[in-house]
């Protein structure tokens, strides 16, 4: 009976083999058709075949087209059936001489590079199609309607394309459609016909894929779809309730409605869903407690509620996701707003690979009796609670994770030392968890661990950090903590450091030009607030991987080194704070991909450079201020029209405020602003207003987390002349301050359309005239003053305006609220002067 089995599985592994090979070549032992032949030659003729995966397509006389790469003939007719073509690098056009392929019902084009062409309508001919793969393509342009015509299609795929759609009518042709992928596809302009479309016809279809479509409406249609396995919406703008007949495709195995405007309460009818297999309704808005009908969900492997408004106890919620006892589930993703205790039931979901309970507001203490059945387990996210670990030092878990983030937790005062037994991690997050001391030697050696990625920054750790040794492309975040003594060396591994808010001090030669024979692999290095002393030092030729160096707040000294010209790659720069002198070094001009530049706060001498403006143009930020710096303001700078902080306040600058400044596109245009911040440095490496010194002149809550932020200092200066009229068009300025300095002259009259001002400083100059009445439009101010001028009249009526303590008008000769003085009857209106 064995040997019987053992012979019956050769004969089948060798039937197997004949099988792909014949797949592979086309090869069927019957050769293809003359005019089938020479159709594949004149396609082939107008393709771009840059790999030459098409080298095997010759021969105009007893060439057999079956053997040919990506061909697959018919057994026993010789007819081609099908043409694999994906990831064949082709471009070129498409000869309608497919047409002549009668028998072919096999088309992949996927993942080649056609240009941004257009879908021939002649495929709307090719009728014995049943499989049409263009995704990834390169196409592009409205999709012909013809496609409609394909009747026996059962596999669409378009995906990953550059299309547009005015109406899906043609959909309703397919009426064999069981795969249909309109994934990045342009829907909105047919929403509506989206909503008329007779959907019933495709009562077959088994896979919908409309995510990143616009959508605007969940298309009524899908409630036709009696067949729909799989149904992904993710990704649209659907400003709307879940319909409850969704709840009705009892078929359903795999629903993603991810990242929509989806709002109102979790239906209890989502028990009805008993084939679900992924779910998937992320950053939503859906609110409530999770109903107790998720009990009935025991095919679920993949849950993702998070970053909803979903709120409950964490134990009525387990305890109704473990009430299945033959519970699937893999993973679960829940950051909301759910609160209480971890319930040791927990333990029941033995089949759990990933677990995200992170932003919550959970409370309690985590044991080992919570982990106990828990051995599959290999992602942990349970950050930024209010939990305590409490487990005996030779605690041996049962689980050896891959990620294991435990931020905001209680672990200490030790770090737990069972992480050493975890033999496969490779991200571990245990910030801001009152973990004291020393760190043990084993810990050290984050490449022996195969850790590439380490944050235990926001802790009272202490002591020396020998040199530091990663994987790979290592992110390794120590920061805000008690360490002392040099920078450590680092292996070449490392690609981003961060040892800010710290006790470090010494020299930082060693840190930079020991090991002058490794080229580091390091994009962002963080240094700030330590104790560091000495000279920036000329190594950095091996380091030229560099994005960002903070140096902020140590006590560095001398010039900036010529040898920082060599990061080409360095996009922020921040030297704040410290001793350095000298002129701007002239080798920051080869830096030209600098998005942040601060240098303020030292004493660099000399006028600025004019070449900031004409080899800096991407800068959003330049910071010179607290400096020595003397001499105009060079027009140059305005070449930087996408700035967004523009701080030159405290030098001896003099001169007139350049009337170019309202180049600055980015303070002006409002989407300007938005493109800039949220595509750039701010969104990569973390917001930069926090650690500019201007932003303290905002509300103490302004600058945290805040994109798109714009602002113009150019106080305690020497500037002379009056306020340009031109200043007045960047009305999407938010810091505006021009005060301690010799400015004459009014105040312009259409600063009042300035409406994005939320700090407005023009005291201590030489201004005359009055208030202008339109400065009554700014509503958004929370700090404003012109204390100390020779203003007068009345201060316009508004909210705002009243809304100021009197110390912003002092030293005037302006009247009425908030000051005491009221006006005369005779004085004249707001703007002109009184008598």
């Amino acid at each position: 009976m064995r040997s019987t089995s053992v012979i019956l599985v050769r004969f089948l592994s060798i039937i197997a083999t004949l099988l792909a090979i014949s797949l592979c070549n086309g090869n069927t032992g019957v050769p293809c058709k003359d005019n089938e032949r020479r159709a594949l030659l004149m396609f082939k003729q107008e393709l771009h075949d840059s790999s030459n995966r098409l080298s095997s397509w010759v021969g105009h006389g007893e060439g057999d087209c079956c053997t040919w790469l990506g061909v697959v003939c018919g057994n026993l007719t010789g007819h081609v059936r099908e043409l694999h073509l994906g990831n064949y690098y082709l471009g070129g056009k498409l000869n309608p001489s497919l047409l002549n392929l009668s028998s072919l019902n096999y088309l992949d084009l996927s993942n080649n590079d056609f240009d941004g062409i257009l879908i021939p309508n002649f495929f709307g001919s090719l009728t014995s199609l049943r499989h049409l793969d263009l995704s990834q393509a390169n196409f592009q342009g409205i999709i012909p309607h013809q496609l409609g015509n394909l009747s026996s299609l059962r596999y669409l795929d378009l995906h990953g394309n550059y299309f547009e759609v005015n109406n899906l009518q043609w959909i309703s042709g397919l009426s064999m459609l069981q795969h249909l992928d309109l994934s990045g596809v342009n829907l909105s302009k047919a929403s509506d016909s989206i909503q008329e479309t007779n959907m019933a016809s495709n009562s077959l279809l088994e896979y919908l894929d409309m995510s990143d479509c616009r959508l605007r409406r969940i298309p009524g249609g899908i409630a036709n779809m009696a067949s729909l396995r799989v149904l992904n919406l993710s990704r649209n703008s659907i400003n709307s309730t879940i319909p409850k007949w969704l709840y009705s495709l009892s078929h359903l195995e795999s629903l993603f409605l991810s990242d929509n405007g989806l709002y109102g309460e979790i239906s209890t009818s989502i028990g009805n869903l008993t084939a679900i297999v992924n779910l998937d309704v992320s950053h939503n808005q859906l609110w409530g407690e999770i109903p107790n009908s998720f009990e009935n969900l025991c095919k679920l492997m993949f849950l993702d509620l998070s970053w909803n408004l979903v709120s409950g106890r964490a134990s009525e919620i387990f305890q109704s996701l473990s009430r299945c006892t033959s519970s699937q589930l893999e993973s679960i993703s829940l950051s909301n707003s759910i609160s209480g205790p971890i319930p040791k039931s927990i333990q029941n979901l033995s089949l759990l690979k990933i677990l995200d309970i992170s932003n919550n507001s959970m409370k309690g203490d985590v044991t080992e009796v919570h982990f106990t059945n828990l051995s599959r387990l290999q992602e942990l996210f349970a950050n930024e609670n209010s939990l305590t670990l409490k487990t005996c030092r030779e605690w041996l878990p049962p689980f050896q994770l891959h990620v294991l983030f435990l931020d905001s937790w209680n672990l200490g005062p030790e770090l737990p030392s069972w992480l050493q037994r975890q033999k496969y991690l490779e991200q571990l997050s245990i910030s801001n968890t009152g973990i004291s001391g020393t760190i043990p030697i084993w810990f050290w050696n984050f490449s022996y661990l195969g850790l590439s990625f380490v944050d235990l920054s926001g802790n009272q750790l202490y002591g020396q950090v020998p040199r530091i040794v990663t994987a790979p492309s290592a992110v390794i975040d120590l920061s805000s903590n008690k360490f002392t003594g040099s920078l450590p060396l680092v292996s070449a591994t490392v690609a981003v450091l961060d040892l800010s808010n710290s006790s470090f001090s010494g020299s930082i030669f060693h840190f930079f030009c020991d090991r002058m024979d490794e080229s580091k692999q390091m994009t962002s290095l963080y240094l700030r607030n330590n104790h560091l002393t000495g000279e920036i030092p000329e190594c950095w030729m091996n380091w030229k991987n560099l994005i960002v160096i903070n140096l902020d707040n140590n006590h560095l000294t001398g010039n900036i080194p010529s040898t920082i010209g060599d990061l080409i790659f360095l996009q922020s720069l921040q030297l704040r704070n410290n001793h350095l002198s000298g002129e701007v070094s002239l080798s920051l001009q080869k830096c030209r991909n600098l998005i942040v530049v601060d240098l303020g706060e030292n004493d660099f001498v000399g006028s600025i450079p004019t070449w900031i403006g004409k080899s800096l143009s991407q800068l959003m930020v330049l910071v010179l201020r607290s400096n020595k710096l003397h001499g105009d303001i060079p027009r140059e700078l305005c070449r930087l029209v996408k700035v967004q902080i523009l701080d030159l306040a405290n030098n001896d600058l003099v001169g007139a405020v350049p009337t170019c400044f309202s180049n600055f596109k980015a303070m002006t245009n409002v989407s300007e602003r938005s493109y800039t911040m949220s595509n750039s440095f701010f969104r990569l490496h973390g917001t930069y207003l926090d650690n500019v010194i201007l932003m303290r002149k905002f509300n103490p809550a302004f600058g945290v987390g805040r994109f798109g932020v714009t602002a113009l200092d150019l106080s305690l200066n020497n500037i002379s002349g009056e306020i340009p009229e031109e200043l007045t068009s960047l009305v999407n300025l938010q810091l505006l301050d021009l005060s301690n300095n010799l400015l004459t002259g009014r105040i312009p009259s259409k600063m009042g359309g300035m409406e994005g001002l939320e700090y407005l400083d023009m005291s201590k100059n030489q201004l005359s005239g009055g208030i202008p009445l339109s400065m009554s439009n700014l509503t958004f101010l929370n700090h404003f003053n012109v204390a100390y001028n020779n203003l007068t009249g009345p201060i316009p009526k508004s909210t705002q305006l009243q809304s100021f303590d009197a110390s912003s008008f002092i030293g005037t000769k302006l009247c009425g609220p908030p000051l005491r003085e009221n006006c005369s009857t005779d004085a004249e209106k707001p703007g002109g002067s009184r008598t």
